[in-house]
């Protein structure tokens, strides 16, 4: 039995990290789409909780099942197969009330052979993840879309001055030095109106732009000008949230072995790192969209 004056809390359950690859056959040429899908159910599962009763539970290893079944039929976009999944729970089960579905994708690139890339054989790409998360509160779903560890590095254009000193200040201010990011992004559509392969690219391509064509004067100026473009050119998204580290590169003293460093080489280190984090979003959006509950920190 339930303690007297004490209540369950918000929940949400499901199955994480379930490991899909799809591998499409239609033709000589085939396609990889490689995902990590994570389903997490929100409704009445009170007595689950308090009475151990599961009448109302559809198993992680079911949703698990679903994922691979729904895939038999084919995958698309992460987002079009988030939305497939979250339509499919909280229309077949009454209590199920909402979720939030998640998918990161990892790149294939076919192997070049004799200049073309071959029909059937793929090489893993870099460290850059596409990120997708659907959520459906009753059946109203909210997609959001992203990337993370897309690593960029500018070794000009770049300075950092006049900020605050005081006694425990010891870094120096530089007009020249190395920009290095590893960019989390996430961004919400207003609807679902997008053909996300083409907005993933585009938005892909603005950031990159933008990072490479802004002199910095501050990792926060670049980020706000990143998001300040992709907004400015996608109106079907209404904000964008950023996690981007600050990847020190310190040039290295070689005066001990009679040697000059003219910005030249560089002692790159991992932490700590200065850590950026903002919301760059329309006005009048209020940036607290139930969407991005489940979401940790900026993204």
């Amino acid at each position: 039995m339930a303690d007297p004056g004490i209540v369950l809390g918000a929940n949400q359950y499901g199955k994480a990290e379930v490991r899909l690859v799809r591998i499409d056959r239609d033709g000589p040429r085939h396609r990889v789409t490689d995902l990590d899908v994570t389903s997490q159910l929100r409704g009445d599962f009170t007595a689950a909780h308090t009475e151990g009763d599961n009448s109302r539970i559809v198993a992680t290893d079911t949703q698990k099942n679903t994922v691979f079944a729904f895939a038999r039929e084919g995958v698309g976009t992460p987002e079009e197969f988030l939305l497939r999944l979250g339509g499919h729970f909280t229309g077949e089960f009454d209590w199920v009330t909402g979720g939030r579905w998640e998918a990161e994708q990892y790149t294939w690139n076919r192997i070049p052979v004799g200049g073309e890339g071959h029909d059937h054989s793929f090489v893993r790409g870099g460290t850059e993840i596409r990120t997708a998360v659907v959520t459906f509160v009753g059946a109203e779903p909210t997609v959001i879309s992203g990337l993370r560890d897309l690593a960029v590095l500018k070794s000009a254009g770049s300075e950092f001055h006049g900020f605050v000193r005081d006694r425990y200040t010891t870094l120096a201010e530089t007009d020249d030095r190395i920009l290095a990011t590893s960019v989390t992004a996430r961004w919400r559509y207003r609807s679902l109106e997008v053909e996300f392969d083409e907005a993933f690219a585009d938005v892909r391509r603005l950031l990159l732009e933008a990072f490479a064509e802004t002199h910095s004067l501050a990792l926060q100026q670049t980020l706000y000008e990143m998001g300040r473009r992709v907004l400015e050119a996608r109106s079907e998204i209404d904000e964008i949230r950023f996690s981007m580290p600050n990847l020190h590169h310190f040039a290295v003293d070689l005066t001990g072995f009679g040697l000059d460093n003219p910005n030249e080489v560089f002692y790159a280190a991992d932490r700590p790192y200065g850590l950026i984090e903002a919301t760059v979003l329309r006005e009048g959006v209020t940036g607290d969209h139930p969407a991005w509950q489940g979401i940790a920190g900026f993204c």
